[in-house]
């Protein structure tokens, strides 16, 4: 039984939308061949889907309407291979157009966890750094340190995945961080984004 309460899943919602208002300003700021911008446009889409529809799993069990488990089964896979194609995209958009980071745009399918645990910390990490590179190059130091951030806290949420995900006290614990993470990630994006603005003017 998870100790999940109806503000707790609302609160799930939260990250979610942060992560959404970064991607909608990211696609609509960076200027990308149309290859990165189809392979980030469909991981981040990926990863949206899949944070969206946890958090709706956990509201779902939480009001007592039904236990709809596969909304949470499918979120390591869709999110992890997201991420893949999201860091694949934004490495490509940044370094050019390397045929080896294609590689990443498509990863076998395994029944075990590992390989999409894998797979999220490296497009993760692609992100950020990538994002980070564009900020450094901008001389926007708090964007690149606040992409930095967002990814450490991001494996935070991976460290605290062996803890018991039943409990309340960790899911509160969880959502904090995640929605640390996320915010970091939008406050960078903004910066960015403000920068080309004040760019293009």
């Amino acid at each position: 039984m998870y100790e999940f309460t109806v503000p707790m899943a609302l609160v799930d919602f939260l990250p979610v939308a942060l992560f959404g208002a970064a991607a909608v300003l990211l696609l609509r700021d960076l200027k990308m061949g149309k290859t990165a911008f189809t392979l980030f446009a469909a991981g981040v889409i990926d990863i949206f889907a899949a944070g969206f529809l946890k958090a709706l799993w956990k509201l779902l069990y939480a009001a007592g309407i039904c236990d709809f488990a596969v909304l949470n089964s499918m979120f390591l896979p869709v999110q992890s291979i997201g991420f893949a194609l999201a860091g694949a995209g934004m490495l490509m958009a940044v370094f050019g157009r390397k045929r080896e980071l294609l590689l990443a745009a498509a990863p076998p399918v395994f029944s075990g966890s590992f390989v999409f645990i894998i797979l999220m910390v490296l497009g993760l990490g692609s992100m950020c750094t990538g994002l980070g590179v564009l900020a450094g190059k901008k001389k926007k130091y708090t964007a690149v340190a606040l992409f930095t951030l967002a990814f450490l806290l991001a494996m935070g949420m991976g460290a605290m995945s062996g803890q018991d995900t039943t409990s309340a006290a960790v899911n509160w614990i969880e959502q904090g961080i995640n929605t640390g993470s996320q915010a970091c990630l939008l406050g960078g994006v903004w910066i960015l984004h403000r920068s080309l603005e004040t760019n293009s003017r």
